[in-house]
């Protein structure tokens, strides 16, 4: 069943692929193809279009290395005999009568014995330096023949109606002659019929095109039974291993595999036909296209697999924000991975990119000021989902506004405040905002100053100073250790005490009930010292002010002389002990309270902030 759905669901792309290649091939080993006219009977310019000053343009395409190396090929394959001899330096001791027979000897060695890369000859008018030869020659390749070879040289002269033109140099044509006489005549070729010898199509003979057309369909089989191949032995291994072989990441690169792998195939065994050199060069142009597309294909299904896999444990880790930034990465990965592929293939057929890599630097610097405010809101957006400040439905403190995060994005942030209104901030100002994150508090900060009347008593102050740790220490929402009530000094009217603790809680509500029980208890505690907090009102009112109570002022002072005598004064502190012992003593919530003590434990588990 795996076979089958593999066939079906690449047989259209086999089909596209099979007749964008026969369409390629046939184009490019046409003569008509090239850009440069090949039959110097083909009429010129007219003269008095062009300045006087300016030599007409070469019709045969002699001005650069390359040019002629092409231009000579293609019109020796047309069996332009006049044409292709016009590609040479002229020699007083060659004969016109035998410029033909060297051009089919040079063109038949340059198709057999030829060493070197036409994509690699230089394509400027000056050539390129070359060591050990003058700055007029340019060194193309090689003509290589059992145990000789020769350099394959042009050399720059001066066209009394063209200018500077690139030619086969003398010394180089010396030499054809007798590495013709060494090619051994071609065995596949004289056990052929006569008809597929003889019929040349495109420039090609019959036999080599039917060759090139039913390799196609063989390489695709073959890189069908290698995948298969590497299926199993892959299979066995995660048996061994005792491993789950992850089929999602197999089907996603099975297509471009089988592309990359086939056109492999078709190369190597085309290479085996003894093509023609120009039919070779177009043929590599396009055997190297479609590699470089499977190759694409390839990286950006392997970005794809990569990226889904990151952004899934980011996500199940909590990180959204990575998850986001791995989103955003791939997007990036894979337009880059495509641009860098449609660059190579434009520059496998000739084009040069260093001009359109300037233009893409200039144009990115002409972007980048047009859309400096949107850059930064990207940037912004990428550094707060790296630092991972903020995560969707974090309570936050912008500045002097709290909300609920509701949505980050790549330009903006929308905040839903506390007056239910939605707030957009741009990346690039949040990035630079003081920013609190209220939802990763994990304890509040409960801090008090308490004024008692002044004319509250030493031991009635010890009294309730005293009763305010126990309460401290004992409650159960109270972080203990970090819990302190102390007499801080004399206010106008009242003697100051700063309570100072930490409530264990992440919710602000539940704070807000914790702190109310726990200024309800240190009321009980004053009114049982028989004092009262202080009024901060100035005014004078004349009133029947009951004053102390004096029982409870007693009282209280009868339990700090008992602490006194038995030496049990808590000040400046109770002893580490006694401390222990009072831990989570305090019922909270308090016995009469509707809320059971199961209900405020499960509301304490609660990971979800809300504000205060």
């Amino acid at each position: 069943m795996s076979c089958t759905r593999t066939i079906t669901n690449t047989a259209s792309l086999r089909r596209a692929l099979l007749s964008i290649l026969l369409l390629a091939l046939a184009a490019a080993a046409a003569p008509a193809v090239s850009a440069r006219p090949q039959n110097p009977l083909l009429p010129s310019a007219p003269a008095a279009t062009k300045p006087a000053d300016t030599p007409p343009p070469d019709p045969l395409g002699r001005t650069t290395p390359r040019g002629t190396v092409i231009g000579f090929l293609q019109a020796a394959q047309s069996s332009h005999w006049q044409s292709a001899a016009q590609y040479f330096q002229q020699s007083r001791s060659r004969h016109p009568a035998n410029e033909e027979e060297l051009v089919t000897q040079l063109k038949a060695l340059m198709d057999r014995a030829y060493v070197g890369n036409i994509n690699r000859i230089t394509d400027l008018a000056e050539g390129t330096p070359q060591e050990g030869l003058a700055p007029e020659q340019e060194r193309v390749g090689k003509l290589v023949v059992n145990s000789d070879e020769a350099d394959l040289i042009l050399v720059r002269v001066n066209d009394p109606v063209y200018g500077p033109v690139w030619l086969f140099s003398t010394e180089s044509l010396a030499k054809v002659p007798d590495l013709y006489d060494q090619i051994a005549v071609e065995r596949v070729e004289t056990k052929l019929p006569e008809a597929l010898v003889k019929n040349i199509v495109a420039g090609l003979p019959l036999w080599q095109w039917l060759a090139i057309l039913l390799l196609i369909p063989l390489a695709m089989l073959g890189s069908w039974i290698v995948l298969q191949i590497a299926r199993g032995i892959r299979a066995m291994v995660a048996a061994i291993r005792k491993r789950k072989v992850d089929y999602q990441f197999q089907a996603d690169v099975s297509g471009p595999l089988w592309v990359i792998i086939a056109t492999v195939l078709h190369m190597v065994a085309v290479r085996m036909l003894g093509l023609p050199l120009l039919t070779r060069h177009y043929y590599g142009q396009i055997a190297v296209m479609f590699l470089l597309v499977g190759i694409t294909w390839l990286l950006t299904r392997i970005v794809g697999w990569l990226a889904k896999r990151l952004r899934s444990r980011a996500v199940t880790a909590g990180q959204m924000g990575i998850g986001s930034l791995v989103l955003l990465g791939q997007r990036i990965l894979k337009a880059l991975v495509v641009v860098a592929g449609v660059m190579a293939i434009l520059s496998n057929f000739g084009f040069n990119m260093t001009t359109a890599l300037a233009g893409l630097g200039i144009g990115g610097i002409a972007i980048a000021f047009a859309a400096q405010k949107t850059l930064e809101n990207l940037f912004g957006g990428v550094s707060v989902l790296a630092d991972e400040a903020i995560h969707v439905g974090d309570v936050c403190r912008f500045g002097n506004t709290i909300g609920t995060v509701e949505d980050i994005g790549l330009r903006s942030t929308r905040i839903r405040t506390q007056e239910r209104i939605d707030l957009s901030i741009p990346n690039g100002a949040l990035a630079t905002m003081n920013l609190e994150n209220l939802a990763r508090r994990d304890k509040f900060l409960l801090q008090q100053t308490l004024g008692l009347r002044g004319d509250t008593q030493r031991d009635q102050l010890l009294y309730v100073l005293a009763e305010i740790r126990k309460l401290l220490y004992s409650h159960p929402r109270i972080e203990a250790g970090t819990a302190r009530i102390r007499f801080v000094g004399f206010g106008e009217s009242s003697l100051d005490m700063e309570l100072f603790c930490y409530v264990t809680t992440r919710d602000g509500v539940e704070f807000n009930a914790i702190r109310e029980d726990v200024l309800l208890r240190i009321m009980q505690i004053v009114d049982d010292s028989g004092t009262s907090f202080s009024s901060p009102s100035r005014n004078v009112l004349i009133s029947r002010d009951p004053g102390l109570d004096p029982k409870k002022s007693e009282s209280a002072e009868r339990v700090v002389a008992e602490w006194r005598e038995e030496h049990e004064l808590p000040f400046p502190d109770f002893p580490p002990a006694e401390i222990s012992k009072m831990r989570g003593s305090v019922l909270y919530p308090p016995p009469d309270s509707a809320l059971t003590d199961d209900e405020v434990k499960r509301s304490a588990r609660t990971p979800k902030f809300r504000p205060e």
